[in-house]
């Protein structure tokens, strides 16, 4: 290769590895509508009559203003509001992260991918933090690619969910392995003792469940944001699956799987979250009284009276007919003969939406009082808006969300895996004292496609090695 060529090469490459870096730092300030709470409709000074180069004038100080705005900026937890003043609710939804495993046999060429993917997954999460600075952070499930691992490994996903994708402090897990562990000092949890233990609380006093919280914004005073994890069908299976051993883990290292979290109840801005395992609402079941136990659950929310608005976090979503979304409905069964595992022939195998019978007890259940609400889903890598109204019949409809007002919107948050272009919910709520009502908002703010990740992370060493060659010449 000719010199003359090599410093063109040289120049293409410094391009790339500079323009492709300034994107993966800068990106939500290029989508100001989308990457922000404040979510406007649009760009104020942009309509449909704007030229090109109005709109390129537009986007450009949007984008150097936001970049200047955040440069700036280094907290990431929530300001305090005005005394007086009704909080914003300001929550970041992640979907679907399917966290990889490494095994003995895995080639290194995966094993490097597997590695990259992981800070992929953190840069997008962590760089929203810092940007946002969100009052909750709920992962929609499916946090991990498989529930058919062991403890051990379990817990490995973990430390690397937590320390790589969310950037936060593993002390209390290692607090949780000191406490459970086997004699090789791998994480082990004992899910025969959880078992008796779960099995008395469901024949007693089923408070014990810590069903109820109140006013949380954080589990600790020195997290940023309250964190929410909702279980997924990789994190503990379908119901045809789920086992003692899926649920003392993932209760060990997670917390409850079902619960609600009442704010500010006895006041004209009352809101709620509610967090629930969809996936343990339908069978037949290998574990039938974990079915049981969500369903006396719900009778238990249903029966707080709760006078304010409902936001409800769970991971399958409501049904819907065939073609409002990506996932149309679909449920199978373990079919007659299934030799790999005899014992659940007949049992939930999988399914894409809860059944329409299920919907309709849950939505009546979780929205009995009247008041309009919010879903957030995962599952659907896709994502999806649907509106749900209520008939007299206490049936819900689903159609999409600008063909009439709504009693309750699903947001089925789209997913923040590489191939979907690193998405995140962002799902704001603010209190109208005017009309004593909530007002809720949602984006999705994109990333972009992995290759663009690979592009800023092997850009600069081409370039370095490319200039090295050409000092050598």
């Amino acid at each position: 290769m000719s010199q003359q060529n090599l410093k063109k090469l040289t120049i293409l490459a410094l391009v790339l590895a500079l323009a492709s870096n300034l994107y993966i730092y800068t990106y939500p300030s290029l989508f100001p509508c989308r990457c922000s709470f404040e979510q406007q409709n649009a760009l104020q000074g942009l309509d449909d009559n704007s030229t090109l180069a109005q709109r390129v004038w537009c986007r450009s100080q949007y984008y150097f203003s936001d970049v200047t705005k955040q440069l700036g900026s280094t907290h990431t937890r929530a300001a305090t509001p005005e005394q007086g003043a009704v909080p914003e609710v300001r929550l970041l939804a992640i979907g679907d992260p399917q966290i990889n495993g490494i095994w003995p046999t895995t080639p290194y060429l995966r094993r490097l991918e597997i590695f990259i993917n992981d800070y992929f997954l953190g840069h997008v999460i962590q760089r929203m933090l810092r940007r946002l600075a969100p009052t909750h952070v709920a992962v929609m499930g499916d946090l991990f690619s498989s529930q058919w691992i062991g403890d051990s490994e379990y817990y490995n996903r973990t430390m690397r969910y937590t320390r790589r994708l969310l950037g936060r402090s593993d002390k209390l897990l290692q607090a949780q392995r000191d406490e459970s562990h086997d004699a090789a000092g791998e994480y082990n949890r004992d899910w025969q003792q959880y078992g008796r233990d779960y099995e008395a609380v469901r024949q007693g006093d089923l408070t014990m469940f810590s069903w109820h919280r109140e006013n949380a914004w954080r589990w600790a005073p020195e997290d940023d944001y309250l964190l929410i994890n909702i279980t997924g069908n990789h994190d503990v299976g379908y119901s045809g699956d789920t086992t003692y051993q899926h649920m003392a883990r993932y209760k060990h290292l997670f917390g409850e799987d079902n619960y609600w979290i009442e704010y500010d109840r006895d006041t004209d801005h009352a809101w709620r979250v509610v967090v629930l395992n969809d996936l343990l609402l339908e069978g037949p079941a290998l574990q039938p009284e974990f079915i049981d136990t969500t369903w006396r659950f719900l009778e238990h929310l249903a029966a707080r009276d709760f006078p304010g608005t409902t936001v409800l976090l769970t991971h399958v979503p409501f049904h819907k007919p065939a073609g409002l979304c990506h996932d149309n409905p679909e449920t199978r069964y373990y079919p007659p003969g299934y030799e790999r595992e005899p014992y659940k022939v007949g049992l939930l195998r999988s399914q894409n939406l809860l059944s329409p019978d299920v919907s309709d007890r849950v939505l009546n259940l979780v929205f009995a009082n009247g008041k309009p609400g919010i879903i957030l889903t995962g599952h659907d890598h896709e994502g999806c808006d649907t509106a749900y109204t209520r008939a007299p019949d206490g049936s819900w409809a689903a159609q999409p969300p600008s063909a009439q007002p709504a009693h309750v919107r699903e947001l089925t948050v789209r997913s923040v895996m590489a191939q979907y272009g690193g998405n995140v919910g962002l799902l704001r709520g603010s209190f109208d004292p005017a009309t004593a009502s909530w007002r809720w908002t949602y984006s999705v703010c994109p990333f972009a496609h992995q290759a663009v990740w690979y592009c800023a992370k092997l850009m600069p060493v081409v370039l370095i090695l490319l200039l090295s060659t050409l000092y050598v010449w």
